[in-house]
């Protein structure tokens, strides 16, 4: 297939442009800088300098593709996740920039389009196992996702085709700068919990994640779950993080005292022991780390090469 693909030189990006080549198709990706154009091309891929929020630009860059991709946010790094300012910029890329790009696919008659979004829409569920009909919850870090997947359910409903959203878990490898962060301090015998010690987090190493996006390709239209076989604890997560970075904990937090930062954290605060059974079942995907318990071991190799 012909795929375009947004948000190629991000943290997801990085790792699903060599996969959707390696498998294959011919990929062009939206490039912001000579820099990022140079590594897309190392990658097999042909960069293309438009602006994510040009709908005129777009469609005419879409021209010919089977498939449009949007992998494009925006999220801070841990140092400014509560900061304002660069939440707004992340809202932006997935309520505009995912408007835009669905328009420019309907303009461009593009048959098919795949929407990234997060699992962390969810009501916190407890230990209960969450599946693409729980109940979802609506609070201010989620505007932009919904927006996002609005924007593709208008792409089908307008007889645009086909329309994937993918709800990934909270994903971590190499590349994540969140990943490298937290993996810093685990070396230095912090363990971050957030939350319950007991509360689940849904998690999807970026590497399963990215066969995930080639995967959905192929798959009809509506909304899935990527997220790893067996989500752990918060406090089994710590653990599995420490273990890969070879260093006993000696601060845990601030586990509850999170909540203490209302809607900023909820979206990591809360309990979600997430399903991935439709869209395994759907494509045959399967995660190759099945957990973080493996995910964080091999991204300790790569870190630590």
């Amino acid at each position: 297939m012909r795929v375009f693909i947004a948000g190629g030189t991000g943290a997801l990006g990085r790792h699903a442009v060599p996969a959707l080549v390696a498998a294959g198709h011919e990929v062009t990706a939206l490039a912001r800088t000579p820099d990022k154009a140079a590594a897309l091309e190392r990658q097999g891929a042909r960069p293309v300098r438009v602006s994510l929020f040009d709908r005129a630009g777009l469609a005419s860059a879409f021209e010919g593709h089977d498939a449009v991709i949007n992998l494009a946010t925006a999220i801070p790094s841990m140092s400014r996740f509560m900061s304002t300012k660069a939440l707004r910029a992340n809202h932006r890329v997935r309520a505009e920039g995912s408007a835009a790009v669905a328009s420019a696919a309907l303009d461009a008659g593009v048959a098919r389009l795949v929407q990234e979004s997060v699992s962390m829409l969810y009501r916190d569920g407890g230990d209960r196992w969450l599946d693409e009909h729980a109940p979802v919850d609506h609070y201010p870090l989620t505007r932009g996702n919904f927006a996002a997947e609005a924007s593709a359910r208008r792409f089908a409903d307008t007889g645009g085709g086909a329309a994937v959203v993918l709800r990934l878990g909270w994903f971590y490898g190499p590349g994540a700068a969140h990943s490298e962060q937290l993996f810093a301090q685990a070396r230095h015998h912090v363990a971050v919990v957030l939350g319950r010690p007991g509360g689940y987090v849904s998690s999807i190493h970026l590497a399963d994640a990215a066969t995930a996006v080639v995967a959905a390709l192929a798959v009809p239209g509506g909304t899935y779950n990527v997220v790893d076989d067996e989500p752990l604890t918060k406090r089994a997560y710590a653990d599995a993080l420490a273990r890969a970075a070879g260093a006993v904990p000696w601060v845990r937090g601030p586990g509850r005292l999170a909540y203490a930062f209302g809607d900023r954290l909820t979206s990591l605060t809360r309990s979600l022991r997430v399903r991935n059974a439709r869209f395994r079942t759907a494509t045959g995907w399967a995660p190759r780390y099945p957990s973080a318990r493996e995910g964080w071991l091999a991204t300790a190799r790569t870190l630590l090469s």
